[in-house]
């Protein structure tokens, strides 16, 4: 699985001109699922969201995660984030899951995060989105994962 992460102070996701979630302060986690991946990673993925620390404290340092900010989480599959670049100037796709395994996996990682206490929005799977973001900082990291190994 790869996740890029984005810190907001607001987010909203939309289909066809209606908003289907929206957060305030959290993470905006667009999420890509290889045809790899299993439920080891959906886990790795979601724990290292719940604890990562990315929201500054009263010193302004990066030590904060969404249980201290009460932070909130907009979780949106994205197949393309797993395109494969190496050959000519049209992105592959080979590497996403097929869309039932990918399905099945992205809401396996919105479980485990409101497992671990996080309130989750999620776009649409398979649905053209519109993704409107605050990135605060900006700050955006990106989570890969190996068998559920984080790297």
């Amino acid at each position: 699985m790869r996740a890029v992460v984005q810190r907001v102070s607001r987010a909203q996701v939309g289909v066809a001109g209606a908003v289907i979630g929206a957060i305030e302060r959290g993470l905006v986690v667009l999420l890509g699922v290889g045809h790899d991946d299993g439920p080891e990673d959906a886990v790795a993925i979601a724990r290292k969201l719940v604890g990562l620390r990315v929201f500054s404290d009263a010193g302004g340092r990066m030590n904060l995660d969404l249980s201290d900010v009460s932070g909130e989480v907009l979780l949106v599959s994205q197949f393309t984030l797993l395109a494969d670049l190496r050959k000519g100037r049209r992105p592959s796709f080979a590497p996403a899951a097929e869309p039932g395994l990918a399905s099945r996996l992205v809401d396996a990682v919105a479980g485990h995060l409101r497992a671990g206490g996080v309130t989750v929005a999620t776009g649409r799977f398979g649905a053209a989105m519109e993704l409107e973001l605050v990135n605060d900082g900006p700050v955006t990291i990106v989570i890969d994962t190996a068998g559920g190994a984080v790297v």
